[in-house]
C-alpha cells in the first residue's frame, strides 16, 4: 500500500509576523492566587540542566551563564540525582572555604566540592503542587529561606522522579516584583502592596 501525500497550502508572510519565543508554556504574568503549576519549570516540557559531580566548578558556572539558569541538577551517568549546585554556591563563600579547608587550588574545585548534596535537600510532591497556588510556593520558599524548590512525582514503580522546580527569581519575574528568600520583601502584605502598585 503506497501512502498518498499532499502538499500543504502556503501563503505570503504578513507584514506584522512575529517570532514565537518559547517560554516553557508559562504565562508571562501571574498573581499569588494563580495555580502553582503556572510558575513551575516542568521537566516534561523543558530539558533538565544537569552536570556531573566531577565537573570543574568554572565549567558549571559557564553552563549556567550559557543556558540562563542559576541552578544545575547534579547527576550520575545513570541520571540519579546527587544534589544541586547554584550560582550562589559557586560565587559565594563555599569555594573559599573549600580551598582553605582542603588545601586545593581554586582551579581544582569541582561541583561536588560546593554543591548541596541530596541528603540535605527536601522536595515537594507534585500531587501537592497541582492543588497549590503561587502564593503557597512563595510562602514555602521564604519559610525555608531557599531560592529554589524541587518537585518530584512517582512513576509506575513508585520511584521518585524529578518532575520540576520552582525559582523565586522566575516567580518574581512573572509577578512583576522582586522577591528573594531573604531579601527586601519581608511580608505578604508588602508583596501585595508592590503588586497593586505595578
Amino acid at each position: 500500500m503506497t501512502a498518498r501525500y499532499e502538499s500543504i497550502p502556503s501563503h505570503p508572510v504578513s507584514d506584522d509576523v512575529l517570532v514565537h519565543r518559547y517560554r516553557q508554556g508559562l504565562p508571562l504574568r501571574v498573581t499569588l492566587e494563580d495555580p502553582a503549576t503556572d510558575v513551575m519549570t516542568d521537566l516534561r516540557r523543558v530539558e533538565a540542566m544537569t552536570v556531573s559531580p566531577e565537573t570543574p566548578m568554572e565549567t558549571a558556572l559557564q553552563k549556567m551563564i550559557h543556558t540562563g539558569v542559576r541552578l544545575l541538577i547534579v547527576v550520575t551517568p545513570e541520571d540519579r540525582v546527587q544534589g544541586v549546585v547554584t550560582a550562589r554556591d559557586i560565587l559565594g563563600e563555599k569555594p573559599v572555604q573549600v580551598v582553605s579547608g582542603e588545601r586545593i587550588t581554586h582551579g581544582e574545585l569541582q561541583v561536588q566540592h560546593v554543591m548541596t548534596p541530596r541528603a540535605e535537600l527536601t522536595v515537594l510532591d507534585h500531587f501537592d503542587v497541582v492543588v497549590a497556588r503561587v502564593g503557597d510556593v512563595v510562602a514555602t520558599l521564604r519559610e525555608s529561606r531557599r531560592q529554589h524548590a524541587l518537585v518530584v512525582e512517582h512513576d509506575e514503580d513508585r520511584h521518585e522522579v524529578l518532575r520540576g522546580l520552582f525559582s523565586l527569581t522566575q516567580i518574581g519575574r512573572q509577578l512583576g516584583v522582586e522577591i528573594s528568600a531573604e531579601g527586601p520583601v519581608q511580608s505578604f502584605a508588602e508583596i501585595e502592596k508592590l503588586l497593586t502598585a505595578s
